[in-house]
């Protein structure tokens, strides 16, 4: 495989490329499903390729094959140009790559027990286990689980001496059900939205989340949520957000706005821009002076966590907002010149066939002090909401609105009744400066989001958001 990816690379550099990088990908994923008893799904997926990257003419050029063989590897690397000369037709500013990356080693996710030595059977039990007590709970409509391994090897070698090898495992997996009745349609989930938490982990991971011993609990609460309150309407009030509702928040509002190629334009045609415009950087105040955001590739369990990106950079931490202030972009080598900084490491394909892109890493909201029983007792009046239900933001991340699974009122510091139906919107900046309290590392968890889309063609991303609970002032809530 070595001598294919050195092939490749000579090839380019004798036909003229400025540049050149080759990424060898194995993938193997293994996804099981269960609904209302029944094994709904057993899947495995395997996957290997090649891709090859050059840069001539000032222009960039990509192609990828599953045949690994010299002549193959020959041809891809003659597309790759060929698609190179045909860009460089349309004038564009000059790529800097800024200095070489030569980085060399391996690197394999911590892990305690392999997630693929496990049975099916067993992990079919686990999931059948957690139905059945799901299944006992009366108004119960529809109980799913799911559970999913991956194993991805990747090799990455460019024209300025890098050659690095890793090995990236993810374990994921949950449950969720859903209640119908009295005219509504409710769902819980567990541990996170949609049933789905994902880490980089081994099984390991999937025995501590102990979905059976959450089953009833969760049924329960979505069985209770057709006759709760509804959420108060058209509402200015104070809220206080779970972690895992706070993840995807971070996600959208502040992951995507730092991704500099859609602040330099380079997405607008599909996933949107950005509202963070480079003259903002070290300037505009993105929250209060609690928000501390990181960008980083290192902190265990988190789904952008790795040893080098898909430029060959490598894994590294970035501030993001430091006490309030706007201080980073996720970058690649290319972007990053352009404002004379040197890439974070942000370069990721979700295979061998997509061509890199500035992706988020593990963007998480930095522990603050508070304990959660306290922040809640420190609050007269208000709402707790947590789980995900719905989300909508515009293209420049900058207006948006959410919908939780479940919602408690907050009364003279204590939670009180149960709120279905609970939403709330706001804009970015006004949300982000209205947070006056995080609570401590106890309470933070690395959450996992396994779908993120961007690019065309598409491609989906696993990005890791810590968070722990947070409060916010004066917020809109119960938004139609």
């Amino acid at each position: 495989m070595k001598e294919l990816m050195l092939r490749a690379m000579d090839l380019a550099q004798l036909r003229g490329a400025q540049y050149a990088d080759v990424r060898l990908v194995h993938n193997v994923t293994e996804s099981l499903a269960v609904k209302n008893g029944v094994v709904s799904a057993l899947k495995r997926d395997e996957s290997l390729g090649l891709g090859v990257r050059v840069l001539a003419n000032n222009a960039w050029g990509f192609a990828a094959s599953q045949e690994l063989t010299p002549a193959e590897v020959d041809r891809v690397t003659g597309l790759a140009l060929q698609i190179a000369q045909a860009s460089a037709m349309v004038p564009g500013e000059p790529v800097v790559l800024g200095p070489p990356v030569t980085s060399q080693g391996s690197y394999a996710t911590p892990v305690q027990i392999d997630p693929f030595t496990i049975p099916v059977e067993e992990k079919l039990a686990l999931l059948l286990a957690a139905d059945e007590i799901m299944g006992r709970v009366a108004g119960i409509t529809v109980r799913n689980g799911n559970l999913v391994a991956i194993r991805e090897q990747k090799l990455f070698a460019n024209s300025e001496g890098a050659f690095t090898d890793q090995t990236i495992y993810e374990m994921g997996g949950g449950i969720y059900t859903t209640a119908v009745g009295n005219g509504e349609v409710q769902q819980r989930s567990y541990p996170a939205a949609m049933g789905r938490q994902q880490v980089t982990a081994g099984w390991e991971a999937a025995l501590a989340w102990d979905l059976p011993g959450n089953a009833e609990r969760i049924a329960g609460e979505a069985v209770q949520l057709l006759t709760a309150d509804p959420c108060p309407r058209d509402l200015y009030t104070t809220i206080i957000l779970g972690g895992e509702q706070l993840a995807l928040q971070v996600h959208e509002s502040c992951g995507h706005p730092i991704e500099l190629d859609r602040v330099f334009g380079t997405e607008a045609a599909f996933a949107g821009t950005s509202f963070l415009t480079t003259d903002k950087l070290h300037t505009f105040h993105y929250g209060s002076e609690v928000i501390n955001l990181t960008a980083d590739s290192v902190r265990p369990l988190g789904l952008g966590t790795f040893g080098w990106d898909d430029e060959g950079v490598p894994a590294q931490s970035t501030p993001i907002v430091k006490d309030g202030l706007f201080v980073g972009y996720l970058m690649s080598r290319e972007t990053a010149s352009r404002l004379g900084l040197v890439s974070n490491g942000c370069m990721r394909a979700s295979g061998w066939n997509r061509i890199p892109l500035i992706r988020m890493t593990n963007v998480s909201l930095e522990p603050g002090s508070w304990r959660l029983e306290d922040l809640i007792a420190g609050t007269d009046e208000g709402i707790y909401m947590e789980t995900n239900r719905s989300w909508s933001i515009d293209d420049r991340r900058y207006n948006f609105q959410f919908g939780t699974e479940i919602g408690y009122e907050i009364k003279n510091g204590q939670l009180g009744r149960m709120l279905r139906n609970c939403t709330y919107t706001g804009i970015t900046p006004e949300f982000w400066n209205s947070c006056d309290a995080v609570c401590n590392q106890d309470h933070w968890v690395m959450w996992g989001t396994p779908n993120c889309g961007k690019g065309q063609p598409g491609q989906l991303a696993h990005t890791g958001h810590g968070a722990a609970p947070a409060r916010f002032r004066n917020v809109h809530v119960g938004v139609v």
